[in-house]
């Protein structure tokens, strides 16, 4: 490997550890691979042995190498084959595949890979832990610390007719959860669901656990629901909960226009229905000042949720809700759950908010979506050839892709999987099967890989899918 290629991260033991792990995930696994000796490796690529040392303990607490005594490291033989880790689950099956080593994931929607605030987050976490030392029984608040619900109060607090107290504002360990207890606290499960489609396949599995009936309403290219179908809908089915996104329709990638979520929220309270405003990508939306529901809905039946790891990293995998109504039922749900989140990381991410880092942060990083999305829409239009229909969206992370001829992307998915290559069919986006031949292609990947070929290799598998009986 031309090691002048590669780009050095902040810390120079990071370089090291990525030269290392290209050169094991490019190598067999079926057969084991001795590795340089810290010192050789340090003399390849001018760093220090502490450097080397280092990078070579992070893989060997991932298990992907181990050392032998007066011998060196060797890479480890991967005994599990590749359909291994298929289930009878394809979100399952999409998510195991990608975390397997030497995979390339054109499948994971991680906008923080471009640009994280983990450092930040740790440093400023190093300063709090001086400040609130440890004790011997440390005080978990179960609806989260006090500092980070008035921050994120006043973050969602616009005006005097649509603010935030500190009291609506429930932190807990995921969405997951979050949304289970969102659900039973508003009396909800068993009850019918509205949806976009595609849709978030996290919002579907947890209404799935809550024994919903899912109805799902289709997107437009444009991004804008049938409003007429969506009258008859409310008007002819019990629909007691909504989940819409606040900006860009995420998959899709398309924006509501104003006037359409005016007269969405104006329906929805005619009807009385609760709104859940999925802003996990609120921030993400290519367009200032976008348009949210929030904005025009009914206060007293509107349930914000969202996690922090989108903007800043996966070190921060806390989810949070706002919701004026019912806190009662909230705050005695919360405090059974008991969750035991890390105070002084609580108070780290509270501080980010209040230095206004994650809104200098976000500002960054659209533009570096917006960049790294144009990169890929100029591969799709140099290699696509025709047989992959993009539009292209107005935030997020993603493409919502769709093959120009009928294809059954499970099963384009299955030929890429032989290649390490992971997509996420559309079918992982919608609980009635739609969008067969629509797939969500992140360009929040690793673009040291050759993105050009996993590409090709995508058109020739959809192609060869086309083509069978």
């Amino acid at each position: 490997m031309d090691t002048r290629n590669v780009v050095k991260p902040r810390y120079t033991y990071q370089a090291v550890y990525r030269y290392l792990l290209d050169s094991i995930e490019a190598a067999p696994r079926d057969t084991e691979q001795r590795l340089p000796s810290l010192r050789q490796l340090a003399q390849r690529l001018n760093v220090s042995v502490s450097s080397t040392k280092y990078a070579y303990a992070l893989l060997e607490d991932e298990g992907r190498v181990y050392a032998r005594p007066k011998l060196g490291y060797f890479t480890r033989v991967s005994s599990t084959p590749l359909h291994a880790v298929r289930t009878s689950s394809l979100l399952d099956t999409v998510y195991a595949s990608a975390r397997q080593p030497g995979m390339l994931a054109l499948s994971s929607d991680a906008p923080a890979l471009l640009r994280s605030l983990e450092q930040p987050l740790l440093m400023i976490e190093r300063e709090l832990s001086r400040q609130y030392p440890r004790t011997q029984a440390p005080l978990y608040q179960p609806f989260g610390e006090p500092e980070l619900r008035s921050v994120m109060a006043a973050r969602y607090t616009c005006s005097a007719h649509r603010s935030w107290q500190a009291e609506h504002v429930f932190i807990g360990s995921d969405l997951r959860s979050v949304l289970e207890l969102s659900l039973r606290a508003l009396d909800l499960e068993g009850k019918v669901a509205l949806v976009e489609s595609p849709c978030s396949w996290a919002v579907l599995r947890q209404l799935q656990a809550a024994r919903m009936t899912i109805i799902e309403l289709p997107l437009g290219e444009d991004g804008r629901f049938d409003l007429q179908q969506l009258r008859q809908l409310l008007a002819r089915e019990p629909v007691h909960l909504a989940v819409l996104s606040s900006t860009a329709n995420m998959p899709h990638g398309g924006q509501m226009p104003a006037q359409d979520k005016q007269q969405i929220c104006r329906w929805l309270a005619q009807h009385q229905v609760w709104l859940f405003e999925n802003d996990g990508y609120g921030d993400l939306c290519f367009q200032a000042d976008a348009p949210r529901y929030r904005d025009h809905a009914d206060p007293n039946r509107l349930l914000v949720f969202s996690t922090f790891d989108k903007l800043i990293g996966s070190e921060a995998p806390f989810a949070y809700l706002l919701c004026r109504q019912h806190t009662g039922q909230l705050q005695q749900l919360f405090l059974a759950r008991a969750f035991r989140l890390s105070p002084i990381r609580q108070k780290a991410i509270a501080r980010l908010f209040s230095l206004h880092r994650v809104e200098q942060h976000a500002q960054v990083l659209r533009t570096l979506l917006r960049e790294r999305m144009q990169h890929m829409k100029a591969l799709l239009d140099t290699h696509g050839q025709g047989w992959l229909r993009c539009v292209e969206p107005q935030g997020g992370a993603s493409f919502w892709l769709e093959a120009t001829r009928p294809v059954d992307m499970r099963r384009v998915f299955e030929r890429l999987l032989q290649q390490r290559i992971v997509i996420a069919p559309g079918a992982l986006f919608s609980q009635r099967g739609l969008w067969r031949s629509h797939l969500r292609l992140c360009y929040t990947l690793d673009w040291s890989k050759d993105i050009s070929h996993a590409l090709q290799c995508l058109v020739k598998a959809i192609q060869a899918e086309a083509q069978t009986p």
